[in-house]
């Protein structure tokens, strides 16, 4: 029986490095965006801490108006700072969703060419099949013929 050879063995191992880089940069665009929210996150506590600090700055007693000052320009700050991070993460959800199709695309391009190799493998099994079955056929003519002609 003939091994089965797949002539377009090549191509598809490209397509399969092709989808196998896609998948690389979309786990990367997702590892940004992971960051991205990490540090919104980081942020979100430097203000909570903030408004904590400025509570007990103003609680009974002298009012430090200078922290006060201080507070609301760092607070200022990072408010500035979380609209360019969330920009960043709009930027980044853009490119994943890119990213994920062409992914998709990709993945399409190796089932392609994965059922093309299935069916030439299921047809290169049935033909060495019949084959086989025919090379029987003629042993068992063969066999019958040598035993009639004794």
């Amino acid at each position: 029986m003939s091994k089965f050879k797949f002539r377009l063995a090549t191509l598809l191992r490209l397509r399969e490095e092709t989808r196998d880089e896609r998948r690389a940069e979309l786990a990367e665009a997702y590892r940004v965006d992971d960051l991205l929210q990490q540090q919104l996150e980081q942020m979100d506590q430097q203000r909570r801490t903030l408004v904590e600090r400025c509570r007990k700055a103003v609680g009974p007693g002298s009012v430090d108006v200078d922290l006060l000052v201080e507070a609301q320009r760092f607070d200022l700050t990072l408010k500035a700072h979380r609209k360019q991070l969330e920009g960043q993460r709009e930027q980044v959800a853009v490119e994943i969703e890119r990213r994920r199709e062409v992914l998709v695309a990709a993945n399409r391009e190796v089932r392609v060419l994965e059922k093309l190799r299935e069916k030439q493998s299921q047809r290169h099994r049935e033909e060495e099949n019949r084959r086989e079955a025919k090379q029987l056929d003629e042993a068992a003519v063969l066999t019958v013929a040598r035993e009639m002609v004794r």
